[in-house]
């Protein structure tokens, strides 16, 4: 124990003898000097702190007025560049309507909305709400051929998907879901129009208004099935309706172009030929009102589900608005 104990002492007295000799030979004052060059001082406080620092070569490192070297400016993250149209060719029309809009001046009107927000912007509606699909191995029960009150195969549930990827884009969208057309179908729009009417007057920030349907047209094949591909995937078409019999329909005409012509930008032959037509299918309320034609009766769900997909991809994409190319 003795033994231990002067080994302890006399190491002690060789260490301060060191020392002492060291700071004789002032190199304490040379280490830290060397230690203070601005780019040691600086390899040292980005080992601690993680920063990129940069001293002034006329400044001590460790001087209280050292100053750091401003941060790096940096670029804000650039925003997705609104789209613009100018193309006629971009868009194929049937019209029925008995007008004739300039359709260039249409698609290359600005378009000054924004749709991402915390705020309901988008309404979405089936006035034929038990339109239903070909069956695909599904059991449920119709009302009538290609109809359903079930509403995980009727509209119904393409406007749900339609506004869950909507979502997804930062959108966000309401969906009536009442019933207009059963148990009676004569009178459809009429009920409809009462609930968009309330809709509008809930929500001012609605910007645009969606009535989804699905087209029908029966031959010797039996009933139309539209055909597209949406990454890989069969889809059902989607078709834009413009009611052209009230004052502003050129006004839902310039969203419907831009509408379809952004769909085959994405996804080339998602879309059937827009079409005016004589009648007003409520559109007369509110300008950004649209009539989609997700498929026809001859698809089946899936499709139409992909389709609705499509449908919101593209809507995302005009979600900023649209600029003018003049």
């Amino acid at each position: 124990m003795l033994r231990q104990k002067t080994i302890r002492v006399g190491l002690s007295a060789i260490l301060c003898a060191l020392v002492l000799r060291l700071f004789a030979a002032g190199v304490p004052g040379k280490l830290l000097a060397r230690l203070g060059q601005p780019k040691i001082a600086a390899f040292f406080l980005s080992l601690e702190t993680g920063r990129d620092v940069r001293f002034s070569p006329s400044i001590e490192a460790f001087s209280p007025d050292f100053m750091e070297s401003p941060a790096a400016a940096t670029v804000p993250p650039m925003e997705p560049s609104l789209p613009s149209f100018s193309d006629p060719e971009e868009v194929r029309i049937y019209n029925a309507s008995g007008k004739s809009p300039d359709i260039a001046a249409l698609l290359a009107q600005p378009l000054q909305w924004e749709l991402r927000g915390e705020e309901p912007t988008v309404l979405i509606l089936h006035t034929h709400t038990t339109e239903s699909y070909t069956k695909n191995g599904e059991t449920y029960a119709e009302t009538a051929s290609w109809r359903t009150a079930d509403e995980e195969y009727n509209m119904l549930c393409i406007g749900a998907r339609l506004k869950d990827k909507l979502a997804e884009r930062g959108i966000v969208a309401i969906q009536d879901r009442e019933t207009h057309d059963y148990p009676s179908y004569n009178g459809s729009y009429i009920d409809a129009r009462g609930s968009i009417q309330a809709y509008l007057e809930a929500y001012p920030t609605i910007r645009l208004v969606l009535d989804l349907h699905r087209d029908a047209s029966s031959g010797s094949g039996g009933q139309m099935r539209t055909a597209a591909t949406v990454g890989g995937v069969s889809s059902a078409q989607l078709m834009v309706v413009i009611g052209g019999n009230h004052e502003n329909y050129e006004e839902n005409l310039s969203v419907g172009l831009k509408l379809h012509a952004m769909l085959e930008r994405q996804h080339p032959g998602i879309t059937r030929p827009l079409q005016i037509r004589g009648a007003k299918y409520n559109q007369d309320l509110f300008s950004g009102a649209l009539l989609i034609e997700v498929g026809a009766a001859g698809n089946t769900r899936q499709e139409a589900l992909t389709a609705a997909e499509a449908l919101a991809e593209a809507i995302g994409g005009l979600a900023g608005g649209v600029l003018s190319e003049e």
